[in-house]
């Protein structure tokens, strides 16, 4: 399988009280064409600021990411970010906040595709309504269809759900899980859910404590949709879980 992430020994040390503060401590990994990785790790190890990096949005101080085979400087259109952080514009509908990225020519019917993508991810007939009208969980869909709608190569999550209760975020990765069977996409998400980690990936990554380097790998063989109370699927999370150190 083609690698469409390739990183090289990333490096980011911050600044506090005048002194270096390593944040990440040199990570390599490849995430391959159609691949998801997810990558788990204790509080506060880096794992934010890792995703920052590969996504173009903070620069490492030593270290390459690679894009399809071009090394990533900054943000581009071929991926999408989708934070904890609620990035849903207010003062527009649905529709209108699916429709914000399609710029240019080459969609199409823009109302229609949102629409679609509206569909998509649960939100038919609801394409007039304003954030202020919706829930949290609707809210987090109408980020992922805005996402989606702009068919990104890559999709990368830093703790999309966290933000929501333990069945809200259940369904949400259930939804998640069923769009990517419709929709290739390549997918790098960061998450402190083992379980969300074990539902959703192909393989997991297990950070170190600060400054982060990769301490593990595992592959999750497991056909979807998933049984986590399986007791392969509970074997994999106990092994993740002793790595962290729990």
């Amino acid at each position: 399988m083609v690698d469409k992430i390739v990183v090289k020994d990333i490096r980011k040390n911050f600044l506090v009280n005048k002194d270096a503060l390593p944040v990440v401590g040199g990570v390599s990994l490849t995430v391959a064409n159609g691949e998801f990785v997810a990558i788990v790790g204790p509080s506060g190890c880096g794992k934010s600021t890792l995703m920052k990096i590969i996504a173009g949005f903070e620069q490492a101080d030593s270290g390459q990411v690679l894009i399809d085979s071009v090394v990533r400087s900054k943000p581009n259109p071929n991926g999408i970010l989708i934070s904890q952080h609620g990035s849903v514009f207010p003062w527009l509908n649905v529709q209108q906040n699916l429709m914000f990225g399609l710029n240019g020519n080459g969609h199409g019917d823009k109302a229609a595709l949102a629409d679609h993508y509206a569909a998509l991810v649960g939100l038919k007939g609801f394409e007039n309504s304003y954030p202020h009208e919706l829930s949290g969980g609707m809210l987090k869909r109408v980020e992922l269809a805005r996402a989606l709608a702009v068919k990104p190569e890559v999709l990368y999550m830093d703790e999309p759900f966290s933000a929501l209760d333990a069945l809200m975020s259940l369904r949400m990765r259930t939804e998640l899980r069923r769009i990517l069977d419709e929709e290739r996409h390549t997918v790098l998400l960061i998450t402190h859910d083992v379980e969300e980690a074990i539902q959703l990936a192909d393989r997991i990554l297990v950070l170190s404590p600060r400054p982060a380097t990769i301490q593990a790998s595992f592959a999750v063989p497991f056909a979807h949709p998933r049984k986590l109370s399986s007791p392969d699927a509970q074997a994999l999370k106990e092994a993740i879980l002793r790595e962290l150190g729990v």
